[in-house]
């Protein structure tokens, strides 16, 4: 077999062939025969070292593909097995996602570090997509996107700057429009649609206005007649919606100023009030208003905390410093003509949506009946002093809804701005961004302070455990101390107790020894025994001894059988290996003879 693998080894080439990169993603790597090749006299076997194995999850547009590769793999042949999966040329092929930037395809995954789990996608921004993706990203792109309406009011002579998102229908900017010129829908009179939004219910998006602006201009229909035919200049479709239809009239017809048709009275028109008047649970009054919001205004708008504003302050102001955020109250009243524009362009509007989400706790209240007006003062006397109070007392039902941005503090709360129904987006933003400016450089104050209070509290603990650790040392130490001194003790006290045993052996051996003879006409042997100490035991024993007396002579002496061997010195023999019956004269140890004693291994 040794010859075999020699052979193997040297036709090999006295090396071992890595895997591929292929083979790795599909299976694990077999043992190769030269890794059990002889390398020296020493060394029998080479243990060839398992690869790292890395995985990756690979996306590209609605594809998916998951490979797993050696770490000594390089981009490039990730590429490779990708133009085989998913049949893009690695010339067109980016891959993106690397932790460390973009990478050439010579690169060894070993070189970047990688974790064993990594996520990648590919571009192509040289291969087109389809048709019908082409088509649907265009659509989403387009109802994503804000339309700027510049809507001239010719009436009052007066221009509303307006955003919609491209999912808005025209029937719905009519209706905003409707709350700003106190015009109905039904009696609005149009210039500037283009001939193909000719449903009020299609969205901006596909009503083929312009991007990102586009200009219109309203008024009123002279008379009912003059509506129902209208002029070249201003014919468009009027489509009319539930709330405004055949059953209102035209306010002017029987006397009635607009301004009472659509301010304090326009609450009577909504089915569903925005909050239960006598809720007793304040959770259940917001998921309600929630609820009622969404359905009114659709689901993009901020997310309103849904709980007490007691515990919507704890959420905003407690906590680290790092993580605490602004609390802004949202006061609603829907007797406000400014309620449904503010609520559709400015709460549901894509940038305050998202900055009020990342930076704010929102927190509503609809303040159009009495009751839950005066449950809201009650609230805010608690938890932000009669000053807040009063203040909201201030407004009048027009200047409706607000925006309360309160700032938690150490010792008291702190409104920083309160934002009217009437202004446009940037406004609303800026003075947005202004609060947050005042808070954040609040916030690194807080942050300073924590920290600095976090490094003692942290040092303070390092000693702490530094101190537990010592102490821990030492009892360890001490008990380490205390189990070696027992143990020398323990050990001490056995070896006593051997060599008492020994000597009680050697003493009752020594008594058994029959008496040494007197030099007489009887046959006497004469020995004469070196010690390993090099001192010299004699004694005459009779011939007819047993070798066991010698033995027992020799251990009362402190040298037992068991450790010691009795050796003649020439011709050498070991006499504790003969029959301890026999005799000395049997032994050859007559008339006299001189052994030696040697320790046994």
């Amino acid at each position: 077999l040794e010859s075999l693998s020699l052979a193997l080894c040297s036709s090999a080439g006295g090396a071992v062939s890595p895997p591929s990169s292929s083979s790795l993603s599909s299976s694990p790597p077999s043992s190769s025969t030269s890794a059990f090749c002889p390398v020296n006299a020493s060394s029998r076997h080479i243990v060839e070292r398992q690869p790292r194995m890395l995985n990756f999850r690979v996306e590209y547009r609605q594809r998916t593909v998951e490979l797993v590769l050696e770490e000594g793999s390089t981009v490039g042949e990730i590429k490779q097995i990708l133009e085989t999966e998913l049949g893009i040329p690695v010339s067109k092929m980016q891959l993106k996602g690397w932790k460390c930037g973009d990478v050439s395809d010579s690169t060894v995954m070993r070189s970047l570090h990688l974790p064993k789990n990594n996520s990648l996608y590919v571009l192509t921004p040289d291969i087109a997509p389809t048709a019908s993706t082409s088509k649907n990203s265009d659509l989403q792109e387009s109802l994503n996107q804000n339309f700027l309406l510049v809507i001239s009011h010719r009436e009052a002579q007066r221009d509303y700057s307006l955003n919609f998102p491209g999912s808005r229908t025209i029937q719905e900017v009519k209706r905003n429009v409707s709350d700003l010129t106190n015009i109905p829908v039904r009696h609005q009179q149009w210039e500037g649609w283009p001939v193909s939004a000719s449903d009020d219910s299609m969205t901006l998006a596909v009503s083929g206005i312009s991007y990102p602006c586009h200009h219109l201009s309203v008024c009123r229909r002279s008379s009912p007649a003059n509506s129902q035919e209208p002029t070249e200049e201003c014919a468009d479709v009027h489509m009319v919606s539930d709330s405004e239809g055949d059953d209102f009239e035209d306010a002017s017809e029987f006397g009635v100023d607009d301004s009472e048709m659509f301010g304090m009275g326009s609450s009577t028109c909504r089915k569903t009030p925005m909050m239960p008047e006598n809720s007793e649970n304040e959770a259940d009054a917001l998921l309600h208003f929630t609820a009622e919001f969404s359905s009114r205004y659709g689901e993009t708008h901020p997310m309103f905390f849904i709980g007490s504003l007691e515990a919507a302050s704890q959420e905003a102001f407690h906590g680290k410093a790092r993580d605490r955020k602004l609390l802004a109250i949202y006061l609603y009243n829907d007797d406000s003509v400014l309620g449904n524009v503010f609520c559709s362009q400015m709460m549901c509007a894509d940038s305050i949506v998202a900055y009020l989400s990342q930076n704010f706790i929102t927190w509503a209240w609809d303040v159009t009946k009495e009751a839950n007006k005066a449950r809201l003062l009650t609230m805010c006397t608690r938890h932000f002093g009669s000053v807040v109070t009063q203040t909201i007392r201030t407004y009048k039902t027009d200047q409706f809804p607000l925006l309360l941005i309160v700032m938690g503090k150490r010792t008291s709360n702190e409104v920083l701005n309160v934002i009217q129904g009437n202004t446009t987006v940037d406004e609303l933003m800026m003075r947005l961004m202004g609060a947050m400016e005042i808070f954040t450089a609040q916030q690194q104050e807080d942050i300073k302070d924590e920290d600095e209070r976090e490094a003692r509290e942290t040092v303070k603990r390092e000693q702490d455990e530094a101190y537990r650790v010592s102490l821990e040392a030492d009892r360890k130490k001490r008990e380490a101390q205390e189990r070696e001194e027992a143990e020398q003790v323990r050990l001490e006290r056995m070896r006593k107790e051997q060599e008492e045993e020994k000597e009680a052996i050697r003493l009752s051996l020594e008594q058994a020894l029959p008496p040494e003879p007197e030099d007489s006409g009887e046959q006497i042997s004469k020995l004469r025994i070196r010690t390993p100490s090099g001192e010299f035991l004699e004694r005459r024993f009779q011939v007819s001894c047993k070798l066991q007396v010698l033995f027992d002579f020799v251990a009362s002496k402190g040298y037992p059988f068991e450790e010691f061997k009795l050796l003649t010195t020439f011709p050498r023999r070991n006499i504790t290996q003969l029959d301890p019956g026999s005799n000395l004269m049997e032994a050859k140890l007559f008339p006299q003879e001189t052994l030696f004693l040697e320790s046994k291994e």
